[in-house]
């Protein structure tokens, strides 16, 4: 099976080193051999491994991807184990080579480098992503796009994804599904981001202590403890990490623990148990005007300064899963989980208090016959929100105190449900073509209760189901020649709003409004040439989105939902990799990908104003990365990257944009094996090395309120390094 996620390999080629006789796994990984001896297992997409066969045991073999060779790994995205090469979606992985290019602290780096994920970053604990152009026209934070951590959703029940709070060394894998192509995790109109944390390895114990230093009071610390035997596996990941920040207001605490372990109890049964718990407090400096930008961008908003903001929050999520195989082509694969997220934020217009509690279940069958592959299942979701707002009394306190809790101003309780039924099937006519036919079926509702109210705050009880929402998609893959292979899909997907985008200025549920929808076509490419050193992926999408959603502000932290029009998303998406040398002594490796968003309003008119065939806001129109590995016999390494941002529209009328920007990384390590069992790896690296001054994340549409001067731009960090010493340890 796939070390990672654990996806049964199909074809895995099993020779006896003395006598060369052969033998192949079945579609459900299962193998057998004749003798007792050392074996070689080899896939395409995975590196070699040999393991000596004693008995005729029940035994699991852990492949590891190679990185060089993504477009031949087995994906799970549609929950049919295939090829990626052979799937008729646009689907990208980044694999933990990818995730150690950078630091070990923002997962943005790595996402950015994926064609049109645009991850905005004003701070570790302020983030937001957009796939393409989806996502964009959120103020705060990420929506519209799905997340699923192994299989435990990450997404709340009104649509709002969190992933940054993550530490980054617990993530073997990321499998990005783009667009709503995804009909078994909600056809979601963005796309699906799947965090795959490291798993826990068999046979094998290891513990492997990282700690890092840098720039701005960094310093990390990670223990990883995995212990396995034949049968049972756990690993552990504990990480604490400390950071002031580059701006005022800035300092950053963050202790994260996860386990991982597996149990296979015979043949027919596996069990994985899956838990994370993060508590992190981190202030905001927030947004600042365009002359504060220029002039002194490490000062936080004054506002912000002056309360000392801060989030205060334990995130935790547990989950089971039980894998169980019914015969030689069925299996069910059904997870239990609960999450939960406390927080305290104090603002300079209240103090935020947050509980949300959240209980689920997903299961699926999975079956093959003759031709047809397919899964048929059900994910059932149910959180309580509970929210309660404060005043916040720092101006009649001495300035220095910060925050001071008064009088209740709100006290809301939510219950928030969904409920998606899926199919998906794989028709294979030929070996080399594949018909794929996915629907699903999403169901979401919203029951509000007010435990508030007074003359100046009227009842905001109230309940909105949306209509149940079918989403279908076909698409099809062919494998021209064993390194061409051509792929188109037609997918429908949605995004309801937010229990916020429901509510008008009198405190009552907008019946009216409408979930966004929208069809996605698409065709795409993925080749590869000269014995696989050259590997070229290209897409092309049209995404037109109906029922605009548009969050129009009429206060100071007041906005309500209103579908304005429609938009439309065109794009290219292009990612090369070349191997330049690979050698014994040195291998260089060179990446580039390419993004080219041509977003526009179709039909927009918000507040009297006609915005129509402006450029859509938040997303820049086009996005280049590239950078070039080298690392040698004698341990040393270095990797040098490159990304260019064209610029952004920060307002729906297209008056002003932010600056294009150019940023470079470098870094420099020694990674080198002693006595077997020891492994060091020594890091020393420069981020934004030319010193560029740039907006890391904006906030679009941004109004002053009392004389003030927007504040749309959170600045970048500036040249900064990081250093880092890895010790790992194998029993």
């Amino acid at each position: 099976m796939d070390s990672d996620n654990g996806i049964p390999l199909y074809q895995v080629k099993i020779e006896n080193s003395k006598n060369n006789s052969v033998t192949f796994s079945n579609k459900l990984g299962e193998f057998e051999v004749p003798d007792a001896g050392v074996y070689q297992f080899s896939k395409s997409g995975y590196k070699v491994y040999f393991k000596e066969l004693k008995s005729s045991d029940f035994i699991i073999i852990q492949l590891e991807l190679h990185p060089s060779q993504l477009n031949e790994v087995v994906v799970n995205a549609h929950h049919i184990p295939q090829k990626l090469k052979k799937s008729s979606t646009t689907i990208d992985i980044i694999s933990t080579k990818d995730i150690e290019r950078g630091n070990s602290l923002n997962m943005a780096e790595a996402l950015n480098r994926i064609p049109s994920v645009f991850m905005q970053s004003g701070a570790l604990n302020t983030n937001k992503i957009s796939i393409r152009g989806i996502g964009s026209r959120n103020l705060y934070g990420t929506s519209k796009i799905r997340a699923y951590f192994q299989d435990i959703p990450l997404t709340s029940g009104n649509g709002e994804t969190s992933i940054e709070d993550f530490e980054l060394g617990t993530i073997s894998r990321i499998e990005i599904i783009k667009g709503a192509g995804s009909s078994i995790y909600g056809a979601g109109l963005g796309g699906t981001i799947h965090l795959i944390p490291q798993n826990s390895h068999l046979n094998q114990s290891s513990i492997q202590s990282d700690l890092s230093v840098g720039s701005f009071g960094l310093i990390k610390g990670v223990i990883n403890v995995n212990h396995g035997t034949t049968k049972n596996s756990f690993r552990t990941i504990y990480s604490n990490t400390h950071s002031n920040g580059y701006r005022d207001n800035n300092k950053y605490n963050r202790q994260t623990f996860t386990l991982n372990s597996n149990h296979y109890i015979n043949a027919k049964n596996h069990l994985t148990f899956l838990a994370s718990y993060v508590d992190l407090k981190g202030y905001i400096p927030s947004s600042i005007n365009e002359t504060t930008f220029n002039n002194n961008p490490k000062a936080a908003a004054f506002t912000w300064a002056q309360t000392k903001g801060f989030e205060d929050s334990k995130h935790g999520i547990f989950g089971l899963s039980w894998n169980h195989k019914y015969s030689s082509n069925t299996k069910q694969l059904t997870s239990i989980f609960t999450s939960f997220k406390d927080s305290y934020e104090p603002r300079p217009f209240n103090i935020l208090s947050e509980l949300t509690a959240a209980v689920g279940v997903r299961s699926r069958i999975i079956g093959s016959f003759n031709k047809i592959e397919w899964t048929l299942g059900g994910e059932l979701f149910k959180d309580t929100y509970k929210s309660k707002t404060y005043e916040n009394l720092y101006q009649d306190y001495p300035s220095g105190t910060g925050s001071v809790k008064g009088e209740k101003l709100s006290d809301l309780k939510e219950n928030r449900s969904y409920f998606n039924i899926f199919f998906e099937t794989n028709y294979n006519p030929t070996d080399a073509t594949t018909l794929s036919i996915g629907l699903n079926f999403n169901n979401t509702s919203y029951n509000l209760f007010d435990n508030y109210i007074t003359n100046d705050a009227p009842d905001q009880s109230g309940s909105y189901n949306f209509k149940g929402m079918l989403s279908p998609k076909i698409g099809v893959s062919h494998v021209v020649t064993q390194h061409i292979s051509i792929y188109s899909n037609i997918s429908h997907g949605f995004s309801p709003p937010t229990t916020a985008e429901t509510l008008l200025p009198e405190g009552l549920i907008n019946t009216n409004i409408k979930p966004e929808t929208g069809w996605n076509f698409e065709v795409g490419t993925r080749t590869s040439f000269y014995n696989n050193r050259l590997q070229l992926n290209l897409a092309l999408y049209k995404l037109d989105i109906r029922n605009l959603l548009v969050a129009r502000r009429t206060g100071d932290d007041q906005f309500i939902g209103v579908n304005a029009g429609k938009t439309q998303h065109h794009g290219l998406e292009l990612v090369s990799k070349y191997e330049w040398l690979e050698k014994e002594a040195v291998s260089i490796n060179q990446y580039a990908t390419y993004t080219l968003n041509d977003f526009k309003f179709k039909e927009f008119t918000d507040d009297g104003n006609n915005y129509s065939g402006n450029k859509l806001t938040g997303v820049p129109s086009n996005v280049f990365n590239s950078g070039i590995d080298i690392s040698t016999k004698t341990g040393l390494y270095t990797t040098l990257n490159y990304q260019y941002v064209g610029r952004i529209p920060m307002t729906d009328s297209n008056s002003l944009f932010t600056d294009s920007y150019m940023l470079t990384n470098i870094k420099l390590g020694y990674k080198r094996a002693f006595l077997k069992s020891l492994t060091l790896n020594a890091c020393f690296g420069l981020d934004n090395i030319f010193n560029k001054h740039y907006a890391s994340q904006i906030l679009i549409n941004a109004t002053g309120f009392g004389g003030a001067a927007p504040r749309y731009y959170y600045p970048g960090n500036l040249l900064n390094y990081y250093s880092g010493l890895n010790i790992n340890y194998i029993f």
